[in-house]
Parts: structure tokens; sequence; C-alpha cells
């Protein structure tokens, strides 16, 4: 293992997102054979692929937010019972002439006019890792992917799907068919920054385009997730505004807008034109991650994602410089059902499925575009014992802290909880199939968890029969700083990959 050597100009800010369990990482290398505690059961072969934003150099923004870190992967390969852990970071332009220099070029978030010096391709690759074609992508929403080895980790280079990618940016959440195996993407400021332009494309298991339609946004502002069903995709757009002009003066490329209401764009899914996308309209509120959608028996779309009435990005405030403290920022799990025939676009009602503050919904994939019940997140609710006092001065800062995962049955209304100890913090849940079942979230869940009196990350695992407890604890003889986004990927899968390389 080695550790990347530290910018010897400046150390990093003295800020909440660079401290405590927030403090850079900057390792890459592997251990075999983590510490297991309880049982991993021998159906689970795969690996869990994941990516946090580590700067691999101390930034000259002060205070530069927690995602613009650069992106490194983490890969948890578990087989037969036992783990192994590969870490490297993603090469990417920015990456690599920033090593070259031996200090930060980049500037502020997605601005480029801040930068030190100018990026053909300006993308830090850290906010998701998806498989497909026998290849790993690494997504950030403001450029195309980069493409990585599978096993190695290795970055092979830009990933334009052979000249094929319409757009200059690529969505960080695309979605995968179950039934037909294509991925469905956008990209938003697809003609650069500062633009209203989105492009919707579906591109073939074997990495052919199908489609292509260019549409545009009725607002200048962030589409981070989307949703599909069988016949539609829904743009849930932020209001998180971009004005060129402010960045051109060195401000900040988004600011939230409490004037703007949330728009919800709703295109058919094949074939589309233009012409026959609409634009909903609900009351002003922060969209974030989608669970699932789908399409009832009376053809109306049912859309399943969090949502809160405040900024959930609180370190983008608005015009005035306000924004909610953080610790009051409450996003719940809220269904919409819309008839994407309707002319009447203002949206009126909506259901909160799930009361408690939550976030990072995942689903068993394999009922991504259908009717689903199981939808597995993070929560916080500090009733549960959190010893707040006790891990405070380790948490860092700058991000959302969730204490718990939970398991809410939509059909029956009932949450289990699993509350992994008193000074620990989850990230981001997975959803792995048990083998040989084809029933709806009938698995194991994992997700790595941040322990603040070891000051070490730990795998948990858990069985979705007996959700309220671990089957097997991971423990990892190093720290893992707050990860975005992550999937799990079948052993099966892996080797077909490697097959097509060969």
């Amino acid at each position: 293992m080695s550790v990347l050597s530290q910018n010897p100009r400046k150390d990093f800010p003295n800020r909440p997102q660079f401290s405590g369990f927030m403090k850079p990482c900057r390792v890459e290398g592997e251990v075999l054979n983590l510490e297991v505690y309880g049982e991993i059961p021998k159906d689970i072969d795969g690996t869990f692929y994941r990516v946090m934003p580590d700067p691999q150099f101390s930034p000259f923004i002060k205070n530069d937010p927690w995602f613009n870190g650069d992106g490194s992967i983490s890969a948890f390969k578990i087989k037969d019972g036992s783990v192994s852990f590969k870490q490297r970071f993603v090469r990417t332009e920015k990456f690599v002439r920033e090593r070259e220099a031996q200090r930060a070029l980049l500037g502020k978030y997605r601005n480029k006019f801040t930068d030190a010096v100018e990026f053909k391709i300006r993308t830090t690759a850290n906010t998701n890792v998806v498989h497909f074609n026998g290849k790993l992508l690494a997504l950030k929403e403001d450029a195309p992917p980069y493409a990585l080895d599978l096993h190695t980790l290795e970055t092979t280079g830009l990933y334009d799907f052979d000249g094929q990618l319409p757009s200059l940016t690529f969505t960080a959440h695309p979605k995968f068919d179950p039934r037909t195996g294509e991925m469905l993407c956008f990209g938003y400021e697809a003609k650069g920054d500062g633009t209203p332009d989105i492009c919707y494309y579906r591109i073939a298991p074997d990495g052919k385009f199908m489609e292509t339609v260019w549409l545009t946004a009725p607002v200048l502002a962030m589409i981070h997730d989307f949703a599909v069903t069988e016949n539609w995709v829904v743009f849930p757009i932020i209001p998180q505004l971009c004005d060129i002009e402010r960045m051109k003066q060195g401000g900040e490329h988004w600011q939230w807008s409490p004037e703007t209401p949330f728009y919800i764009g709703v295109l058919p899914r094949r074939g589309g034109r233009s012409s026959d996308l609409k634009w909903f309209r609900y009351q002003n509120s922060f969209p974030s991650h989608v669970a699932n959608a789908y399409e009832d028996e009376c053809g109306n779309i049912i859309l399943d994602l969090g949502l809160s009435k405040m900024n959930v990005f609180f370190w983008w405030p608005d015009a005035q410089g306000k924004s909610p403290d953080p610790s009051s920022i409450h996003s719940q799990l809220t269904r919409f059902t819309i008839n994407p025939k309707s002319e009447e676009l203002d949206l009126v009602n909506s259901t909160i499925l799930q009361s408690d503050n939550s976030e990072f919904y995942r689903i068993d994939d394999r009922f991504t575009t259908k009717p689903y019940k199981h939808c597995f997140f993070d929560l916080m609710n500090p009733a549960l014992g959190t010893d707040f006092p006790t891990i405070m001065p380790q948490l860092g800062g700058g991000y959302p802290l969730y204490n718990a995962l939970a398991h809410l049955n939509i059909e029956t209304g009932v949450t289990e909880i699993y509350f992994p100890g008193k000074t620990h913090m989850v990230q981001e849940p997975v959803f792995i199939p048990r083998r040989g079942s084809s029933v709806e979230g009938d698995g194991y869940v994992m997700a790595l968890v941040n322990n603040y009196v070891s000051m070490c990350s730990e795998l948990h695992l858990l069985d979705t029969r007996e959700f309220t407890k671990a089957k097997a604890v991971i423990l990892m003889p190093l720290r893992l700083r707050q990860g975005l986004h992550g999937n799990w990927v079948e052993g099966k899968d892996l080797q077909a990959g490697a097959n097509c390389r060969t």
C-alpha cells in the first residue's frame, strides 16, 4: 500500500470537509483477506465498486466543497466467504496534470474560469461507477465517462462509446433495463457550461447507440438523477441555477433559487421528439435521488424519489447568501402520480411514503421500471441513540449524516431499521440478490460504515430476511471518507467482461 505524498506547499484548509473522518485519504493499494466478524454466505460472489471524492492535493479554493475531489475507486471482491480490497484513483486529465505539477490546478467546482490552467476535459470522475459492456465506467455529470479495467482498476482512458457520444456531458445516474439490457442516459448542459440543452440517448447492451433526442430545459439548472419506466423517461430538475456571467466573475456554478418551481420533464422513452416533452411543475422543492418509477394500470407514471422543502446543497446558497442549517434539512421518500397525457401541468399533490429523514434510495435492480415494494436507504434518526458528544470532534462536515440503514415495505408501510452502533454513521447501501431466488428484495444489503472511535471504515452485510442485525462485519485497516455512489457486480458478469477482453 502506498500513501500519496502531501502537497509540500500547504496543508489542507482548516474546514470541516477536510477534517476528522473527512480528512483526505489519498491511498492506493490493496489488502487481501480482510477481517470478517460473522459469516459471509457462500452464495455471495462478486464485487462491490464505489467511488469517493478524494483530493490528491490541497485545493487553492479554501472552501472547496466535499465533492470536488479526485475520483477514487474502491473494489471489494467477495468470494467463498472472504473479502479483498483494492483502490485506485481515476487517471483523469486533471489528476495526471496535477500529479505532474505537484499542486492543485483546478479551481472552483465546475467553474473553468477559476482554473490555474486550461483543461480539455475538466472532470474529476468522482460521482458513480457502473459496469457496462465489459467495462467499468467512472462517472461525473460534467463530462464523458472514464473507462477502467474491471479487475486492476487501471484507467484505460476517456470513453465516448467509440465516437458515438453526441453530448459533452453524461449523467452520473444511467438506468439499466433488466429486461432489455439497454442503458438509458442523458446529459444536461449538453453543449457546454451555461447551455440549456439536454441530450437523451438509449444504448444497446453491445454499446451501440439506438436513439438520440435533443431537448431544451425550461431553466438552466441541475438534473442530477432521472427515472425510467417501460414507456417514459422522467427528468427532475433541481432549482440550483447556473449563470455563466456569474461564473466568469469567479462565482459559483450553482445558486439556489427559492422562486423556481420543481420541474419534472416527461418524454416518451422510444421515438420521442423535442415537441413531445412536457414540463410538469410542483412547488419549490429539492428532489434528491430516485428510488424507482413505473406505470400503473391506468397509464400514470408513478415516480418515487427523495424530496425536501429546503436546499439540500446548503453550500450553494441563494442570491442573498441564505442557506439552511444542515441539521434542519429533512428529505423524505415521496411519490408523484403523473398522467403523461394531461394538459394540466401544475402538480398539486404528492404522497410521503416514509416520513423519516432519508436519502440514497436503492432497490432490487431487477425491478427497475416495474411495480416494486422494497426500498433500502440511509436514514437519520437521533432517537436511535447515537453518541453525538463522543463522535462530534471526528465527524468532519460538508455532507449529510445518516446513522442507520432502513428497509421500507411500500406495500405494508412497515420500516425495518438496522442501527450499526452509537459511534457509527452509514454510507449508501447496495442490494445483492440471493442466488437462485427471483423474489423481489430477497438477498443482502451491504454498506460502508464510518466508525468514529477506531477512525476506520467497516463493511456491514445484512440479510434481508433478518434486516435488523448484521450478518457480517468486515473491518478495514484504513479510513475511507464519505463516498457518493456504487454498485454491485456479480462474479459471472465480471468473468464475461474478462472473456470479452480476450
